[in-house]
C-alpha cells in the first residue's frame, strides 16, 4: 500500500500543545486522492502508483482518455512502490494514512524571489564601507583567479534566480490528522506558498 499522498498547503496557524506551549503548524488539505494508474514490473519495468488530486472540468483529449475509468483530476503524480498487489484503479487514499506523532517528509516548490544578489541569495558580507569604496557594498568581490585556472569555475556562487525550486522538508511531526475534513496539521513550516501543491510521505528516517 502506498504511504504517500498529494495535498495543498492552506497556510500557517498556531495551536496549544498538552503542556500549554504554543506550536506553529502548517495546515494542509491532504487528499482525498484516487488511484488513476497502477504500473508493474511485468508491464512497465517498475512498480508504481499514479494518484490524482483536485477536481477539474477542463482536460485535453489525451488526458480524458487516460482518466476515463477514474475521473477527472487537476494534478497527477506518480509514486514508486515495492509491491502493487494491494492497489487498484479507483481506490481512494486519504489523510487516514497518518496519525498524530508520525514523522513525514513534505516536498514542495519554494517561493520564487526573482533575481537576487549575492548578499540576499547566499548571505555574502559585501565589500568594505570605506577606504575609497563607493559602490561595492553589496558586490561579490573577486570571482576567480588570474593565470591559473584563468577562468571562472562552474558552480561559483553569484547573483541569479532565487527560489522556485523543489525543496523537501524532512522529519516533520504530524500534530493532527482529520480524515473527516481532509486536514493535516504539521508542526513547523512547509515549502511553498499558500495553495501550493505538496507531496507528503512517511519519513524513512528517525529523529
Amino acid at each position: 500500500m502506498t504511504q504517500e499522498i498529494i495535498g495543498k498547503k492552506l497556510g500557517m496557524s498556531q495551536v496549544f500543545e498538552d503542556d500549554g506551549k504554543v506550536a506553529a503548524v502548517t495546515a494542509i488539505e491532504a487528499g482525498p486522492c484516487t488511484v488513476t494508474q497502477v504500473k508493474t514490473v511485468d508491464k512497465d519495468g517498475y512498480n508504481a502508483v499514479q494518484l490524482g488530486f483536485g477536481e477539474t472540468k477542463r482536460l485535453k483529449s489525451s488526458q480524458r482518455g487516460h482518466l476515463k475509468e477514474a475521473g477527472q483530476f487537476k494534478h497527477l503524480r506518480e509514486f514508486r512502490l515495492d509491491d502493487t498487489k494491494e492497489v487498484e484503479v479507483g481506490q481512494k487514499i486519504d489523510v487516514g494514512l497518518f496519525k498524530a506523532g508520525d514523522l513525514i517528509d513534505i516536498t514542495g516548490v519554494s517561493k520564487g524571489k526573482g533575481f537576487a544578489g549575492v548578499v540576499k541569495r547566499y548571505h555574502f558580507a559585501g565589500g568594505p564601507k570605506t577606504h575609497g569604496q563607493s559602490d561595492r557594498h553589496r558586490a561579490p568581490g573577486s570571482i576567480g583567479a588570474g593565470t591559473s585556472p584563468g577562468r571562472v569555475l562552474k558552480g561559483s556562487r553569484m547573483a541569479g534566480h532565487m527560489g522556485n525550486q523543489q525543496v523537501t522538508a524532512r522529519n516533520l511531526e504530524v500534530f493532527e490528522a482529520d480524515p473527516a475534513r481532509n486536514l493535516l496539521l504539521v508542526k513547523g513550516a512547509v515549502p511553498g506558498g499558500k495553495n501550493g501543491l505538496v507531496l507528503i510521505k512517511k519519513s524513512g528516517r528517525g529523529k
